[in-house]
Formats: C-alpha cells, sequence, structure tokens
C-alpha cells in the first residue's frame, strides 16, 4: 500500500477515534447511572479503541492482529446493545424469541473464534492463505447478523416510535453494509481493497453525528419493540438470503481456486447462476407460503397473528366500489388464510338450490346442489369445516356423508366451508389445496368459521341492496302507473259527461264543435301518458315553459265541464322551469276538484301572476269547502277520496310534483264558502329569449 494512502488511512481512522471518544464522554456525562448508558458506552469507547488501533497499524506502529481484535470486539459490542433493545421491550421474566436467541448465540460464538484467531494467527500456520480467507468470511458473516439485527430493531419499533431509533439504525446500518462489501470482497479475491480499507475511517466518523442524535432523542433507550410474524418472515428471509450468498461466493471461491485457467470464468458464471436463482426462489409464491407457515409452527404458540390476519381479510373483502365482484374478493379473502391459490363460492338461488356464484382462479369447478340435498342439510345443521382429504382415509369423522358427485371427482379441492348467516346456510366456498402445505386442524377450523360468518354478513348485505333497488323500481313503476290510472279515471269521466249530453245537445253546431275539442284533447293526454310510460326518468324531461300556456292548456282541458272557470292569465314573459306535462296535469287536478265541488250556479277562478320574485298561481271555487282536520289529515293522503270512484291521489301528485320543482303549496277552505289554493313556484331567469327550451 503506498505511503500517501496509508497516511490518509491513518488520518481517517484518527478522526474515527476522536469522534467516537467525544461521543464516549457525552454518554458518560448524562447517562452514567442506567444501563442503557453503559452499554453505548461500551459500543462508543470500543470503536474508540478500533479507530486508534487502525490508524497506528496504518502507520506500522502496531501488528494488524490487534487492529482486527478491537474491530471484531467493536461488532460484538454493537450486536449486544441492539440485543438489548430489543429485550427492553419484553417483561422482565420473558425470553427473547428463538431466531433472536439463535442470532445472539451464534454471534457470541464467532466473535469468540474471530478474537482467538486474532490473538494467535499460529492456529493454521500451514496454511495461512485459507486463514485468511476464513477470517474474511467469519467477519462477513458477522455483518450480515448486524445487519438483520438493525433491520429487526427498525421494523418492530412503533411508527410513532421510530424518530428516536431510525438514526441509529441508519448509521449503525450503514456501517455493517460498508464492512460487508469490505470483506466480501476480500473473501472473494483473497486481498483487501486498500483504497476501500483506507476510507473505512472516514465513514466511521461520518456516522457518529447519527448515533449521537438517536441517543440524545431517546435517553432511555426503551422504544417499544415487538417480534411480528411479518418481522420474523423478513428477517428469516434476510438470514438465508445472506447465509445463501456466503455459501454461493464459497462455492466460487473454491471454482476459482482450483479451476485453473478457466477458473475466473467459471466463477463469475456460478455466481450470476447463483444469484438468479435466489430471485427467483423469493419470487416463488410457494416457497414464501411454505416459509410463513415453518415461521409459524415453530417459533409461535399460535400459527395465526390474529390481528394481521383480521385486518387483511377485511380489507380484501372490501376494496373496490361496494356491491362490485364481492363474490369474488370473499373467495380470495377466505383462500388468503390458508395460502391457498383459488377457490369457487355457491350460494343459494330460491328454488334452484345452491349455483356457482362466483369464482377465484378456479373457472373448471362447476356443479349444482338441491337445497334438499343431504350435503346441503349437513352443513347446514353442523357447521363444520369439511377436509375432504381427511374424508377420504376417515369417513368415521364425518358420518355418512357423502360428498356430491361433482365435488367428489374435483382435482384439487381441499377444503369445503360453510358460509352461515345465523342459522341459515347462505352458500358455501371450496378452497384449492394450500400452497403452503397448511395442516388443517382446530385453529384453521376456528378461524374459518369466524371469517366465513363474516364473508356471509356481507354477501347478505349485497343480496339486500339488490333486492332493496329492484323493489325501488317497482315501487315507482306503480307510483307512475297509479297517477297514469287516475289521469285515465278523469279521461273517462270528461268522455262520459260528453256522451250524457250528446243525446240532448247533439244536433247544435256549438256542441259538436265543444265535442270534438274535448275529444282531441283526450286523445293528446292519453298519448303524453303513453309517452310518459315509456320515459325512464321524469327530472330529464325539465325545461323552461311559459306559465301562462300551462294556465290555457288546464282550462281547455276542462271544456267537457257545463261550468266555464274563469282565467286570468300571468303575462307571457313570466316563465317557470318544469316538465310541461306533469305540471299542467297537477294543475288540472286541482282545477277539475274545483270544478266538480261548485255548483253550476257557483264560480271558479284560474288566475296567475308574479309576486315576491316568484310565480303564484291561485285557484278559488266556491264550492262546498273543506274543515281544517280535514285539510291537515285527509287532503294530502295518497289513496284516501271522498269520491266513490276517485283514486286519492291528485292533490297528492300536486303537492309532490311541486316540491320537486322547489316549489310549496297552501290551502285555505271554508265549509259552504269555498276553497283557495294558492301555488307558489321559482322563476325560471335563465330561459332564452323565444321559445320553450327543450
Amino acid at each position: 500500500m503506498p505511503d500517501t494512502l496509508l497516511l490518509l488511512a491513518a488520518v481517517g481512522y484518527g478522526l474515527a477515534a476522536l469522534a467516537y471518544l467525544g461521543l464516549s464522554g457525552l454518554i458518560v456525562a448524562s447517562w452514567r447511572r442506567r444501563p442503557q448508558g453503559r452499554q453505548l458506552v461500551l459500543a462508543t469507547g470500543l470503536s474508540a479503541a478500533w479507530g486508534a488501533f487502525s490508524a497506528l497499524t496504518a502507520l506500522g506502529a502496531l501488528p494488524p492482529q490487534l487492529g482486527l481484535a478491537a474491530e471484531v470486539a467493536r461488532n460484538g459490542a454493537w450486536l449486544a446493545l441492539l440485543l438489548y433493545i430489543l429485550q427492553l421491550r419484553l417483561p422482565s421474566d420473558a425470553v427473547l424469541p428463538a431466531p433472536i436467541r439463535l442470532i445472539r448465540i451464534l454471534s457470541g460464538i464467532l466473535v469468540g473464534v474471530l478474537l482467538l484467531a486474532s490473538i494467535y494467527p499460529f492456529i493454521a500456520p500451514t496454511q495461512p492463505v485459507l486463514a485468511r480467507w476464513a477470517g474474511n468470511l467469519g467477519l462477513v458473516l458477522l455483518t450480515v447478523m448486524g445487519l438483520v439485527l438493525t433491520e429487526q430493531v427498525y421494523r418492530s419499533t412503533r411508527p410513532e416510535d421510530r424518530w428516536a431509533i431510525k438514526f441509529l439504525c441508519l448509521g449503525l446500518g450503514g456501517l455493517f453494509v460498508y464492512d460487508f462489501y469490505l470483506y466480501a470482497n476480500a473473501a472473494l479475491f483473497n486481498a483487501m481493497d486498500a483504497q476501500v480499507w483506507a476510507a473505512r475511517g472516514y465513514v466511521a466518523a461520518l456516522v457518529t453525528p447519527l448515533i449521537a442524535v438517536s441517543a440524545a432523542r431517546n435517553p432511555e433507550w426503551a422504544a417499544p419493540v415487538g417480534l411480528s410474524r411479518s418481522m420474523a418472515f423478513h428477517t428469516a428471509s434476510l438470514l438465508a438470503a445472506g447465509i445463501y450468498l456466503l455459501l454461493m461466493a464459497s462455492a466460487g471461491y473454491y471454482l476459482r481456486l482450483f479451476g485453473g485457467e478457466w477458473g475466473n470464468v467459471v466463477q463469475t458464471i456460478f455466481i450470476f447462476a447463483a444469484a438468479m436463482l435466489l430471485v427467483l426462489l423469493m419470487f416463488s409464491g410457494t416457497l414464501r407460503a411454505r416459509l410463513r407457515v415453518f415461521l409459524s409452527k415453530h417459533f409461535f404458540s399460535y400459527r395465526y397473528d390474529y390481528r394481521e390476519e383480521w385486518l387483511n381479510f377485511t380489507r380484501t373483502l372490501t376494496e373496490g366500489r361496494p356491491g362490485e365482484q364481492l363474490c369474488e374478493r370473499a373467495v380470495e379473502a377466505l383462500a388468503g388464510l390458508l395460502e391457498s391459490p383459488g377457490g369457487a363460492l355457491w350460494m343459494r338461488e330460491g328454488d334452484a338450490g345452491y349455483q356457482r356464484a362466483s369464482h377465484w382462479n378456479w373457472a373448471d369447478l362447476q356443479g349444482t346442489e338441491p337445497a334438499d340435498a343431504p350435503f346441503i342439510q349437513w352443513l347446514a345443521s353442523k357447521q363444520w369445516v369439511v377436509d375432504l382429504d381427511e374424508m377420504k382415509v376417515r369417513r368415521d369423522l364425518y358420518g355418512d356423508l357423502s360428498t356430491p358427485a361433482w365435488l367428489e371427482h374435483a382435482d384439487n379441492a381441499w377444503l369445503v366451508v360453510p358460509l352461515m348467516l345465523h342459522e341459515e346456510l347462505l352458500g358455501f366456498v371450496v378452497l384449492k389445496h394450500s400452497l403452503g402445505n397448511v395442516t388443517f386442524n382446530w385453529e384453521v377450523s376456528d378461524l374459518l368459521k369466524v371469517a366465513a360468518r363474516q364473508a356471509a354478513a356481507h354477501l347478505a348485505q349485497m343480496r339486500a341492496s339488490n333486492q332493496l333497488i329492484v323493489a325501488r323500481q317497482f315501487e315507482s313503476f306503480n307510483r307512475t302507473t297509479t297517477f297514469v290510472i287516475h289521469d285515465l279515471k278523469n279521461l273517462i269521466a270528461q268522455l262520459s259527461l260528453l256522451l250524457a249530453n250528446a243525446e240532448k245537445h247533439k244536433h247544435k253546431p256549438e256542441f259538436q264543435a265543444d265535442m270534438l275539442d274535448t275529444v282531441a284533447n283526450a286523445v293528446t293526454r292519453m298519448n303524453k301518458v303513453l309517452a310518459q310510460l315509456r320515459r325512464s326518468s321524469d327530472a330529464t324531461q325539465a325545461q323552461s315553459v311559459v306559465l301562462a300556456d300551462i294556465l290555457d292548456e288546464a282550462v281547455t282541458s276542462k271544456q267537457a265541464f257545463k261550468l266555464r272557470p274563469t282565467l286570468e292569465l300571468p303575462p307571457a314573459s313570466l316563465r317557470v322551469r318544469a316538465e310541461r306535462d306533469r305540471l299542467a296535469r297537477a294543475i288540472g287536478h286541482l282545477l277539475q276538484n274545483a270544478l266538480e265541488a261548485t255548483p253550476p250556479t257557483g264560480q271558479v277562478t284560474l288566475r296567475g301572476f308574479e309576486e315576491a320574485g316568484r310565480a303564484v298561481i291561485e285557484i278559488v271555487d266556491t264550492g262546498c269547502g273543506m274543515d281544517d282536520e280535514f285539510i291537515r289529515t285527509r287532503l294530502f293522503q295518497p289513496f284516501d277520496s271522498t269520491k266513490g270512484a276517485g283514486m286519492g291521489i291528485g292533490a297528492y301528485e300536486c303537492r309532490e310534483t311541486l316540491r320537486a320543482l322547489g316549489g310549496n303549496i297552501e290551502v285555505d277552505s271554508t265549509p259552504g264558502l269555498g276553497t283557495h289554493f294558492r301555488l307558489s313556484l321559482p322563476l325560471d331567469n335563465h330561459s332564452p329569449a323565444g321559445g320553450d327550451a327543450a
């Protein structure tokens, strides 16, 4: 190594020693009575010693073995601090989880072996190259363990507490990654990269402020930490990947060492192929599923993390827009609990029995089961999850149950999960075999039963919502039909009155002209009724209309009555926005009621005008009138009529029409004196200058 590079390395390691020495002094002054402070002082103190020994080694004042021993001790102290942070979260009488205990044992053994190897270099005097390579490999493994513990501390800390721990994890993670690259490169090529080694002191000095910030933010060093299944899975995956890479690197070094001229080529090809294989394995769903099952079986008292499972299940069940593909999501959510790759759902369809409603990754499974079939009756009464594999070898557990032929011959069918809603069998789900070879036991059965009831509740709500939509459509159609019948009844009454007067006045030209106008008007109104039945929504027919035309049309439609109403038209510029025929029909209903309630010697007046920025329509008659109780309790009540052949919806339709247009209706009546209807509508201030707007 050139003298300039050695001097540069000595300066960097010296700066690292001073930085860690200063940090140790701050910690001793602030936290000397706390256990976590002593752990941190030990780690920073050994880091300062490592920096000093490495600087002296670069200057040639000390043998390299002492610098290596200080480095191993420094790494061991940082690993001990990370393990202590994990221990703080546990109760006083609890022990660390099995994966953490394994790392603690392996790191302790590895630190001891490396310390002995650095102090006694004569352990392998006949194989110095092999001894140096084994030492580099051990240091690589030690840095991998440091990365695993750092990742574990950060991942297991609650998000709201990570502000106190993240800088420590960032600093130590950076140190371990740098050391991993340094020693992995040395293990592969059996030679230390001089430039990388020289820059390591500066790197160590740069992370010192990060550790100081983290220590200042959390002097108690008790951020809540716990080991979840997700953390264990990622940690185990990372540790396995690190060990795999070390083994492949060792095999590549062996190939290069004994491969002769082709050694370098073979080593490159082998390492690339090994890395590609690792990537493929990491993307394998089957491998991930089996790893989760292995961890749940051997490292946790219960197989499932019920909080995570329930959150994932609910998220899958409720994602997307309400009602869309809920059946498929229900199957996917149940299958996800067992790492199953597919399933299908059967639901009851009235008298047609249980038919397949949906599927998830299983389109070829078909079948129909009657509602009174023994298989359905057994599921409804027992409410058991049926293990089809167990049923084939232990039929005594299921009594006289026999599976349907379409299910018995289905490939890869595993479980039948009943969907119970209270005590009713809403449907059932058939699941494929698990990718993770999950063993069906009481815990799996209980989880599936609870999840199936939740899915059944969502499916029942979806079905009820669909039925409500259909009922509302029929209700809308029935309401429209009722109004149409009411219109037809009024037309029939007019034509009947016309026929009654025909015998007496049929030879009069005036009556003949009046009769033709009345018939033409009746035909026009019946055509409008038919058009109304064909329309899908009244809201789309709103337009700007001249109020005078509406009133004139209402009076014209009542020509069959002997009593002719007095019409006082508003100005032609007075416009409202409404559905023309519906508004004319509503006013016509009230006008006809006034004509029918008024004797031939009485008077009925229809007028329109503008008042206080609104259009006002008044219908005044001198008929029999109504009392207050009738107006309050019966006038606007649908299907309540004082007429023998009446429908009782004219006043109700008029009120609903006005409310839909933003208007209102007022009634003032005195028995024996007459009735005064006052209708109010908002003006249409944005109408075009000429004609009605379509």
